[in-house]
């Protein structure tokens, strides 16, 4: 029970016998604290915040240049910063997460994303010339960037501290779809509040004053890295393993790297698929309103996908084959959208293909991560998952580089919403859609693991119940 007199659901696993030492009352007994909703809760916020401070300014870039006085690829840099901020902080962050623990990392991580709110709102002030306007807010971002890594990596480390195994992959699917919600967030509250140039500023201070009490919420209320007890036999041993070895460990675990290439390219796929969206959308002649609306049925259905494949996963256990049919899916998915997307007046079937995109594709993030655990313990979580971010941020750097460069300028598009700049996307979207089928195929076929975790919990309660067995059977018959 917490030293609090806080309320906890206690799960047996077997009777406690009285002779037992405490390794095996750890194992017999093993208890839930309410508390852990409200860690959870401050996650999700944490994690909506900084999505929604990192997308601030992209659905209103017009508005944003004219205030700030720079141009839109100035604009677009204080988006791209998270992403080359984030992949040489991956490795600091995960080794924090496993040797630090997750309270430090959190309560940091609250910190800087409310530093980063509130540099940029600081930058507005009359005093500051205009120069230098852009210069705070540019920092401002790269300081919420140094944070984005400090939350993201956190869902699976929580799921495994806090929660019981028949929780875990719900748990990590709520925290980690808190992250695309902070994103369609922004899509819809920038524009609404930013109409003109002149509302930036009520912007900033919409996005920053939650931040101040989500820090005050994790300063406060996050009071140990994990419960007093542990909620499950893996969550004993979790980050047991010294980060340098676990790294070595993951390399020479072949299930593994065909994971973390495969799904990151998965990641790639949907990272160009979100970046480059409107640019593919407009040459064929829909408006702007419509590329949000298919971004905004992209992120709502893969939220609500993952809602259902977290609890099926959490009650079935079933990790790779949900993974393996809905990376399928997703495939398929991927396939239909570079078909439909180059064909005009077409807005039925181009918005229903990126609600089945999220739905399938969005939907196996949290369980994938999950998986990237089970594959790899007693690895640390925040290094088995965060090294797959890892590699989903590298490759989209690459993905997008490459389909850029494929792309050809039109000549002539009467039906193009685009502007002076119209691309012809048939290539790209056709290597895209290769490349999402072939990596696809690859981990149907390649990838074979064994749920290490949920075997070390079950071995290690058939442990308790052979000592219970042996302890019973050998009291004397007056007992």
């Amino acid at each position: 029970m917490d030293g609090g007199g806080e309320r906890s659901d206690v799960r047996e696993c077997s009777g406690v016998s009285g002779g037992a030492n405490l390794e095996l009352q750890k194992l017999q007994s093993f208890k839930v604290y309410r508390r852990r909703w409200f860690v959870l809760l401050v996650l999700c916020l944490l994690n909506c915040s900084n999505a929604t401070i990192w997308l601030t300014f992209a659905p209103v870039a017009d508005q944003s240049a004219q205030y700030l006085k720079v141009s839109l690829e100035d604009i677009n840099w204080l988006s791209l910063v998270y992403m080359v901020v984030a992949i040489p902080l991956s490795f600091g962050t995960t080794w924090m997460l496993d040797t630090l623990g997750l309270r430090i990392t959190l309560i940091l991580g609250s910190w800087l994303n409310m530093l980063g709110a509130m540099l940029r709102l600081a930058g507005q002030d009359p005093l500051v010339s205009s120069e230098v306007h852009f210069i705070l807010v540019m920092l401002g971002q790269t300081i919420g960037a140094v944070a984005q890594p400090l939350i993201i990596f956190t869902p699976t480390k929580v799921a495994a501290l806090w929660f019981p195994d028949h929780q875990r992959a719900t748990a990590n699917m709520i925290a980690s779809m808190s992250n695309p919600l902070g994103i369609l967030l922004a899509n819809i509250i920038s524009p609404l509040i930013a109409k003109s140039a002149a509302q930036i500023p009520v912007l900033l201070l919409a996005y920053g004053a939650p931040t101040c009490i989500i820090c005050f919420l994790a300063t406060v209320g996050i009071r140990s890295s994990e419960p007093p007890t542990p909620p499950s036999a893996s969550a004993e041993s979790s980050g047991s393993e010294p980060f340098v070895q676990g790294l070595k460990l993951l390399l020479r675990n072949k299930a593994y790297l065909v994971l973390l290439l495969c799904f990151g390219s998965g990641i790639a796929v949907f990272t160009c698929f979100s970046t480059l969206l409107e640019q593919v959308l407009c040459v064929r002649g829909y408006t702007n309103d419509f590329a949000g609306l298919c971004g905004a049925l992209f992120i709502v259905f893969g939220i609500v996908g993952a809602g259902a494949l977290g609890l099926y996963v959490d009650k079935t256990k079933k990790f790779i084959e949900a993974t393996k049919i809905n990376m399928g899916l997703t495939a398929l998915a991927c396939i239909a959208f570079s078909v439909v997307s180059l064909m005009p007046q077409q807005k039925v079937a181009v918005a229903a293909v990126c609600s089945l995109f999220g739905f399938f594709g969005f939907s196996i993030y949290p369980v994938t991560m999950e998986l990237s655990v089970e594959c790899s313990y007693p690895v640390g979580e925040a290094t088995s998952a965060g090294l797959v971010f890892v590699s989903g941020q590298v490759q989209s750097v690459l993905y997008i580089i490459i389909l850029q460069a494929l792309t050809k300028r039109v000549a002539d598009s009467p039906q193009s919403t685009c502007g002076d700049a119209a691309f012809s996307w048939r290539v790209p979207l056709m290597v895209m859609a290769g490349l999402c089928s072939f990596f696809t195929c690859s981990f149907i076929i390649l990838f074979h693991s064994r749920y290490r975790r949920l075997e070390a919990e079950e071995e290690a309660t058939n442990r308790t119940k052979r000592f219970n067995s042996t302890a019973t059977g050998g009291r004397s018959p007056s007992t």
